[in-house]
């Protein structure tokens, strides 16, 4: 997972191409992935709050972190006891959250066909990923589909910002909770973070 540079309204977070389609892909990352995990970044995202709140009151072993750009959650979720798995559609920057966090596994591939059997992960977390995808309503059912339980969603506030993506690349959480109960699930909750909105839906 990684997210949008601070004060940089021109660059997304996630790129899941290399290349720069303006008519499919204005709202992914375009930028140095480096800066994915610079300290002002981690300050807004505030991991380790992300990942209690993920695994609270749950049982997990296994998390799948979709759209893991570094692997910067991921390897939260490992320093958490939890065996996790990172997939994204860029190979560069996959490359970069293979040699940060070499206690993973990593896959190439798109959020909405992820290359796993139903039902293998305790947990599908996908931070900074559904304002991006073309498909956010595939990459939901696609996360219903291999997580056991829980699928946690990370996204920026829907509200104008200096840092982060413009007003009209981010996601209303109406239209949010309506993508979960599309793709299935039957509870959605809201959870309102300093500077991010954190959505944990159950099946």
């Amino acid at each position: 997972m990684t997210g949008d540079e601070p004060n940089d309204q021109n660059s997304h977070d996630h790129s899941h191409d290399p290349g720069h389609d303006p008519n499919t892909h204005d709202r992914r990352f375009h930028g140095q992935p480096e800066r994915l995990r610079s300290a002002e970044r981690l300050a807004l995202l505030e991991v380790e709050r992300v990942v209690a709140l993920s695994l609270e009151d749950l049982r997990v072993n296994s998390a799948l972190d979709v759209g893991c750009g570094t692997g910067l959650f991921t390897e939260a979720f490992i320093n958490a006891g939890v065996e996790a798995t990172g997939i994204d559609a860029n190979a560069e920057i996959l490359a970069i959250a293979r040699s940060q966090v070499p206690a993973a596994q990593f896959r190439e591939a798109p959020a909405e066909k992820l290359p796993f059997d139903a039902g293998v992960f305790d947990l599908v977390f996908l931070g900074h990923l559904l304002h991006e995808t073309d498909e956010p309503l595939a990459a939901l059912k696609e996360a219903r589909r291999v997580a056991k339980g829980r699928v946690v969603v990370l996204e920026w506030p829907y509200r104008r910002e200096q840092q982060g993506p413009p007003l009209a690349h981010r996601l209303r959480p109406e239209a949010i909770e309506d993508l979960a109960h599309r793709a299935g699930f039957g509870e959605a909750e809201r959870i309102q973070l300093k500077h991010m909105d954190l959505y944990r839906f159950e099946p």
